[in-house]
C-alpha cells in the first residue's frame, strides 16, 4: 500500500478536552485548505451531526434541491461517517437530507467541487460569504465573491460547469449569501474556485493556471500524486498497519503548517498592508511558533531544507515590514500569543545545521529587537513594561503574591504574568541568540545573551527542588504548590502546565540543570517521580485546572508541548533505557488510529511531528544544537530522503512490541556508544543500526553523561 493510502484525516477529530482536528484537504504548504463546515458550536468535528457547506476561500458552497428556501442561511444536511471518505487530497460525503453526493479536491490556490443531484431538474447551490461581502455574476458560468475577514480582503473566483442564475439573496449581521439555480444534465454540477489576497483578477488567474482543462478526477489524481511524493520522502517497513496509519497521518499533518501565499510572483502582506514582489522566493504564513519550534520545524527542515530557508526569509521579511518578529504569523498578521521569543530558536536551528540561504544579519537584528525592545508579557505585543525592566535588571520575571492585585495595566487579565514560564522560555531563546551572535562574530552580544541564558537558575528553589515564582523583592512566593500553584492553567506562574513540567524546561543547558538538581542520580530520580506523581485528589480536579495537560502519565502530559523533550532527558542519565521504555509507552497509549487518537491540541502539526520523530527513533531535544537523541523506533527500517540523492536509514534489527530496548548500535558500521547522533550523520546519508531486545541493556549509552550536553551550554 502506498504511503498516501495510509493517511486518515479523521484521526484526532474528537478532542480529549480542547481542540479537535478537521479532515483537511490541501496540498503540502498549500494556500487552499478545505474541510466540511459542520454544526456550529460542536467543537469535536467527528461528533458534529450536520454539514452546512464546503469552503471556497471567503465563500462557502452548499448544494440543494430547493432554490426557494425560506431561510437559506440555515441550509444544512445530516451526514453519516460510514458514507464519507476523507483523504489528504479529496473529501466526499452523502448529504442525506437531499440525497446529494458532494466531493471536493484541491490544488495550491484553487479547489474543484463536484455535486451529484438525484434530480437534474431541481438543482441549486447556495453561496455564502461574510456579511460585509458580495457576489457578482461575471457571466452565466462565472462569479466573483469578495469579503473581508480579520481585516484582510479575500477574493474567490467561481467557475460553473453549467449556466447559473441568481434566484435570491440574504444578509444578516454575521453572514450573507445568494442562491444560484442551474439545470444540471445528468444531475452533475462542477465548480472550480480560485482564491487570492491580491484582487479578483488574480483569483481568476490562480484558478485558470491550476485547473483549466482539468476534469475533477484529474485534479484529484494530481493532488494524490503530490501527496504521495511528499509522504514517500520517509519510507517505513515493518510495524503494524495501525502504526503506519498513525505515522503517515502524522506526517501529513506535519506538512500542512506554513502556507505559501505567493501568487504569480507577488504576495499580499498584512504586516504592512502592501503587495510585494516575491523576488523568486515564496512568502509563508500560518505558524504556531510556541508549539512548532520544538520538532515540527526541525522535521520540515530535515525533509525540505530549501523550502525551510524560504520560510526563514519570510520571517525576516515580516520583521522588515512590521518592525518585530511575529509570534504566530497568519494571513491577517501576527497574533502575539503564548510565551517566549521562539522565532530565535527556529531561525538559529536552521543556521546551526548549516543552512544559510537567508539574511542572517537581518535575522539576528530582528531576534535582538524582540529580546530587548518588545515586552515579554504573554499574549501582549507592545513596548517594554516595568516587568520587563525588572527582568533585565534582576534576571527573572516577578510574580504576584497570592491575593495581590495586578497593577501593571498591560498584563492580560486571563493569561496573567506566567512569570516562571516567561523566565525559563526566554533563557532558552537568549541562548539561541547568543549562539547566533557568536557565529556572526558579535562578541559583546554573545556574552550578554549567554549571561541572560543562565537566568533559569534564579528561579530554582533548592529547598523544594522546583522552579518556583519570586516576587519583585526577590523572595519566594509562599505558599506555593508545585502541582496546583498558579490558578487556571498555572498562568500566574506557568503556561498551561505546572511546575512538574516546567522543572525540566532548560533545553539549552541540561548539564547545568542536572547540577542544580544535585547530579545525575538525583536528576534521574526527579524524572522517575514525574511519571508516577499523582494528583493529590481526583483527576478531574487536576484536569479542571489544567485542561491542556492531557495525555497524562503521572504529572507528565504528552498532550502539551512543553513536555515533549522530557522523556529524552533520560539520555543524560545513567539509564537511557528508561527513555526507550517511556517513549514506547507514550506512543502506544496516546496515539491511535481513531477519532480520539491525538491526546492534545494538534497545534498546526506539533503533536504529530513528535510522533513522526519518535516513531523513527530519534528526536531534536534542543533546536539550535545540531544533534538528535536516540529513542526506540517502531519500524524495522525507516529510510529518509535527505536530499542530494542521499538516504539516511534507521535499521532496527529484531524490533517488535516487546523488543523495544537497544542492545547495541552502529552508525555506518562504526560502534555507537552514545544515545545521540549528529545532524551531519543524518544528512550525510548512511545507516544507523540498532540491535533490539526485550530487556534493557543498562550499560548501552550510560557512559556518556558528561559529554551529553557537549560542553554544557555551547552548540554542537
Amino acid at each position: 500500500m502506498l504511503a498516501v493510502d495510509y493517511v486518515n484525516p479523521l484521526i484526532g477529530s474528537i478532542g480529549h478536552l480542547l481542540t479537535a482536528t478537521s479532515p483537511t484537504v490541501s496540498l503540502p504548504h498549500g494556500m487552499m485548505k478545505l474541510a466540511p463546515i459542520t454544526t456550529p458550536g460542536i467543537a469535536d468535528k467527528y461528533l458534529a451531526d450536520r454539514i452546512f457547506g464546503f469552503p471556497a476561500g471567503c465563500a462557502s458552497l452548499m448544494p440543494t434541491r430547493n432554490a426557494a428556501l425560506s431561510d437559506p442561511a440555515s441550509l444544512s444536511s445530516l451526514y453519516d461517517h460510514d458514507l464519507e471518505q476523507a483523504t489528504p487530497y479529496a473529501y466526499s460525503v452523502l448529504l442525506e437530507d437531499e440525497g446529494i453526493e458532494a466531493e471536493m479536491t484541491a490544488s495550491y490556490q484553487s479547489a474543484h467541487y463536484r455535486f451529484r443531484y438525484p434530480d437534474a431538474s431541481v438543482a441549486a447551490i447556495s453561496v455564502g460569504f461574510p456579511a460585509n461581502g458580495s457576489l457578482a455574476l461575471l457571466s452565466e458560468r462565472s462569479a466573483v465573491v469578495q469579503g473581508t475577514l480579520n481585516g484582510v480582503t479575500h477574493y474567490t473566483f467561481l467557475a460553473f460547469s453549467q449556466p447559473v442564475e441568481r434566484f435570491g439573496e440574504w444578509r444578516s449581521e454575521r453572514q450573507a449569501g445568494c442562491m444560484l439555480r442551474t439545470k444540471a444534465p445528468e444531475g452533475l454540477l462542477e465548480v472550480q474556485a480560485g482564491i487570492s489576497y491580491i484582487d479578483a483578477e488574480q483569483a481568476k488567474r490562480n484558478a485558470g493556471s491550476e485547473l483549466d482543462g482539468r476534469s475533477f478526477e484529474q485534479t484529484k489524481q494530481a493532488a494524490r500524486e503530490i501527496w504521495q511524493s511528499a509522504l514517500s520522502r520517509i519510507e517505513v517497513t515493518g510495524g503494524s498497519e495501525e502504526q503506519k496509519t498513525i505515522f503517515y497521518t502524522s506526517l501529513y499533518r506535519s506538512l500542512l503548517n506554513m502556507s505559501s501565499i505567493t501568487e504569480d510572483g507577488r504576495y499580499y502582506s498584512a504586516y504592512d498592508g502592501r503587495i510585494h514582489e516575491s523576488a523568486g522566493r515564496d512568502f509563508y504564513v500560518s505558524d504556531n511558533i510556541w508549539d512548532t519550534y520544538r520538532c515540527l520545524h526541525p522535521l520540515q527542515l530535515l525533509l525540505d531544507p530549501e523550502r525551510k530557508q524560504d520560510m526563514i526569509q519570510s520571517y525576516v521579511r515580516m520583521y522588515e515590514q512590521c518592525g518585530w518578529l511575529p509570534q504566530f504569523p497568519f494571513v491577517q498578521g501576527d497574533l502575539p500569543v503564548m510565551t517566549g521569543n521562539h522565532t530565535a530558536a527556529l531561525i538559529y536551528d536552521v543556521f546551526a545545521k548549516g543552512y544559510r540561504n537567508f539574511d542572517a544579519a537581518k535575522a539576528f537584528e530582528a531576534m535582538k529587537v524582540n529580546a530587548t525592545e518588545v515586552t515579554m508579557l504573554p499574549w501582549v505585543h507592545g513596548p517594554l513594561t516595568e516587568l520587563d525592566r525588572h527582568y533585565m535588571e534582576q534576571g527573572f520575571y516577578p510574580a504576584l503574591r497570592p491575593g495581590e492585585s495586578e497593577w501593571v495595566k498591560e498584563v492580560d487579565g486571563f493569561e496573567r504574568r506566567q512569570s516562571v514560564a516567561v523566565t525559563l522560555e526566554h533563557a532558552y531563546d537568549d541562548w539561541c541568540i547568543a549562539q547566533f551572535a557568536r557565529d556572526l562574530g558579535y562578541t559583546e552580544d554573545y556574552e550578554h545573551f549567554m549571561q541572560r541564558s543562565q537566568n533559569y537558575r534564579k528561579l530554582y528553589n533548592d529547598a523544594t527542588g522546583f522552579m518556583s515564582p519570586k516576587s519583585a523583592d526577590g523572595e519566594w512566593i509562599e505558599p506555593f504548590d508545585p502541582k496546583y500553584g498558579g490558578g487556571l492553567g498555572g498562568r500566574d506562574y506557568f503556561s498551561e502546565c505546572n511546575a512538574w513540567i516546567y522543572n525540566f524546561h532548560v533545553q539549552h543547558d541540561i548539564e547545568g540543570l542536572i547540577e542544580l538538581m544535585g547530579g545525575p542520580e538525583k536528576f534521574e530520580e526527579r524524572l522517575d517521580a514525574l511519571f508516577t506523581e499523582q494528583y493529590d485528589g481526583s483527576k478531574y480536579r487536576f484536569l479542571g485546572q489544567f485542561p491542556d495537560a492531557t495525555g497524562l502519565i503521572g504529572q507528565y502530559c504528552q498532550g502539551n508541548e512543553p513536555a515533549f523533550h522530557i522523556p529524552y532527558l533520560y539520555n543524560y542519565t545513567a539509564s537511557p533505557w528508561k527513555a526507550q521504555r517511556r517513549l514506547r509507552e507514550i506512543m502506544k497509549l496516546w496515539y491511535q488510529a481513531t477519532p480520539t487518537g491525538i491526546c492534545g491540541d494538534e497545534d498546526n502539526g506539533a503533536m504529530s511531528s513528535w510522533y513522526v520523530f519518535s516513531a523513527m527513533g530519534f528526536y531534536p531535544i534542543c533546536p539550535g544544537k545540531a544533534s538528535y537523541e536516540i529513542g526506540s523506533p517502531l519500524f524495522e527500517r525507516t529510510s529518509i530522503a535527505v536530499g542530494g540523492g542521499k538516504t539516511f536509514t534507521i535499521h532496527a534489527e529484531g524490533v517488535s512490541e516487546r523488543n523495544k530496548y537497544i542492545q547495541a548500535a552502529e552508525i555506518n558500521g562504526r560502534p555507537l556508544a552514545e544515545p545521540r547522533i549528529s545532524h551531519a550523520d543524518v544528512t550525510g546519508g548512511g545507516v544507523l543500526t540498532l540491535r533490539m531486545g526485550d530487556r534493557p541493556n543498562k550499560t548501552w549509552g550510560a557512559g556518556s553523561i558528561g559529554a551529553a550536553a557537549v560542553g554544557g551550554m555551547d552548540n554542537i
